[in-house]
């Protein structure tokens, strides 16, 4: 529905520039040329600027001004002067609107440009995540605040490690292209240092020490690092970031939470000490879902927050991008509309033992 609402106003845009002149026209013939309706001629031409081009506008000007010739001359207003300002009228607005359609051009034209170098900027910085990684099927979810925008501060990564499955999903302060260049400087170091230190806190401690080199004065960048290996569990550092959601096999939701928060990443190195590793059981059949604030924190028009916990059976999807594309939707509309914060997902599944493999099995 809202997507008609938008199509429906430009096709009233389209057509109004007709309508004026009609009604212009037949408002004139009926009332003759007492009331003056010849100078809302001009009015089409006018309308035309707002939804069309320029040379679309000129035409409309020109089929105004025929308009107001033969209406004057049906009036026999070219014996005064109102019939040669209507004429001017016509003639005045045309050229106006015609120079408001040509810089209207210009700047969609420069917006386009934009937005698909941003795409390029996206699909450089925020790559598709693998479809498998070890035992480990994945999904991402990413929704900007901003309609029109198609990269903001938000961040994920999976990579597939010698020390096992590790990933990345954090919310950069900020917004614009200053959070991008902190996203980018994030995912960068993540990408070689996943492959690099044996253990999740030396690579946590090799972020910190990145992200506090850019970032300056009390930005801050919120993450969770998690890392899944041979063993029927998930280890996590958590930087200041909304918990996991672990969905067991039987469909019931958890958020394992750290001991103890540890400081947003570029605010670690101005405390005592790191964050502390923590694990929970994550075994085959289960889900892990790592998300932004930007889908903890959605409001409904009462200011209600998602209840994410209670969308867990929205996962049961056989493929992983179906069930998350399927919160992502719920997530919409809840919100009643794209989420006032951008809003960052990814589902990893842990795929089931093969025949024959005791679920007890390391």
């Amino acid at each position: 529905m809202a997507a008609k609402k938008p199509q429906r106003s430009q096709t009233l845009l389209v057509r109004l520039p007709a309508v004026v002149m009609a009604v212009v026209a037949a408002g004139d013939l009926l009332t003759g040329p007492g009331v003056g309706f010849l100078p809302l001629a001009s009015l089409g031409p006018a309308f035309a600027g707002l939804a069309g081009g320029w040379r679309r506008t000129a035409w409309y000007g020109l089929a105004a001004l025929l308009l107001c010739v033969g209406l004057g001359l049906y009036d026999g207003l070219f014996q005064e002067r109102r019939g040669f300002m209507a004429m001017v009228s016509v003639v005045g607005v045309t050229g106006a609107s015609v120079v408001a359609a040509v810089m209207r051009g210009r700047r969609e034209a420069e917006l386009a440009n934009v937005r698909s170098i941003a795409e390029v900027a996206q699909r450089v910085l925020l790559r598709p995540v693998p479809l498998s990684a070890g035992p480990l099927q994945a999904a991402v979810s990413y929704t900007s605040a901003v309609a029109e925008a198609r990269i903001g501060g938000d961040l994920y990564e999976v990579v597939s490690s010698p020390h096992g499955v590790r990933m990345i999903v954090g919310d950069v302060q900020g917004k614009g292209l200053a959070a991008v260049e902190t996203a980018a400087v994030v995912l960068g170091a993540f990408r070689e240092a996943a492959h690099d230190e044996p253990d999740l806190v030396g690579l946590g401690e090799r972020l910190e020490r990145s992200v506090s080199r850019v970032l300056e004065g009390e930005k801050f960048v919120t993450a969770v690092l998690a890392e899944v290996g041979e063993r029927h569990e998930a280890v996590f550092l958590n930087y200041g970031h909304p918990p996991p959601m672990v969905v067991r096999e039987d469909g019931t939701a958890h958020f394992p939470k750290p001991p103890a928060y540890a400081p947003p990443l570029g605010l670690g190195m101005q405390s005592s000490g790191g964050p502390k590793p923590f694990s929970v059981g994550f075994a085959p059949g289960e889900q892990l879902l790592l998300y932004t604030d930007g889908v903890s924190e959605a409001r409904d028009a009462n200011g209600d927050f998602y209840p994410l916990g209670e969308r867990a059976d929205l996962l049961k999807q056989a493929d992983a991008q179906d069930a998350l594309d399927a919160l992502r939707e719920d997530l919409v509309r809840h919100t009643a509309g794209p989420p006032h914060d951008d809003a960052a997902m990814l589902l990893l599944r842990y795929h089931r033992h093969a025949a024959g493999e005791s679920a007890g099995e390391p």
